[in-house]
């Protein structure tokens, strides 16, 4: 079984402080990443969201779908999502995390990257509708792209990964109240990436 390692920052082995974050670069196989990719391409009704960006409304840069339980509507920069119901592909998925994690997870973001100019600003998974100590677990395929996660007060506090095919990024506990993450454009050749950001929406 893939262990989930914790991260540290800036190279240290000191931990991120503030911060619960765990990883596993290959979380799932070659063959079921390549797989679920392929499905997820077809499955998801990919959309481009409006959001509100310094007071007027943009197309986001990225495609995007809402997918979760019955009465997991969610709210985002300024726009109300209602959930799509969940893809076969994804079920499995959905019961093998909530093991893993002991985590009762009721809706996932999906975000499709189709190429280096499509991109996440920062920000933090933070809604009300999370809770005080949201448990996000971020499952990456396709493209390796560079993620990026910075100390609120302190921005020198900070980390850079590569997220490649298959890997799980895992955060918890004061994660989302201390830091500001991102995936940022790059003017790199690089091809297309889905990112799979599995929450728990509170009645």
């Amino acid at each position: 079984m893939t262990v989930l390692c914790p991260l540290a920052a800036n190279g240290s082995d000191g931990g991120l402080p503030g911060a619960e974050l765990r990883f596993a670069p290959d979380w799932l196989a070659a063959e079921e990443a390549d797989a679920l990719l392929a499905s997820l391409r077809g499955e998801i009704h990919w959309e481009t969201h409006r959001i509100r960006l310094f007071g007027r409304e943009v197309d986001s840069p990225r495609l995007s779908c809402w997918i979760g339980d019955e009465g997991t509507a969610y709210t985002y920069s300024g726009a109300r999502f209602q959930p799509h119901p969940w893809p076969a592909a994804l079920l499995g998925l959905r019961r093998r995390l909530a093991s893993e994690l002991d985590g009762d997870f009721n809706s996932v973001l999906a975000n499709r990257y189709r190429d280096g100019r499509d991109s996440m600003g920062w920000h933090s998974d933070n809604e009300t509708a999370l809770g005080s100590y949201p448990l996000i677990a971020s499952l990456s395929l396709g493209a390796t792209r560079r993620f990026v996660l910075k100390h609120r007060q302190e921005p020198s506090v900070k980390l850079q990964l590569e997220l490649p095919h298959g890997s799980l990024l895992v955060m918890g506990g004061d994660t989302q109240a201390n830091y500001r993450h991102a995936l940022p454009r790059t003017s790199r050749p690089v091809g297309e990436r889905i990112n799979l950001t599995f929450r728990r929406i509170l009645a």
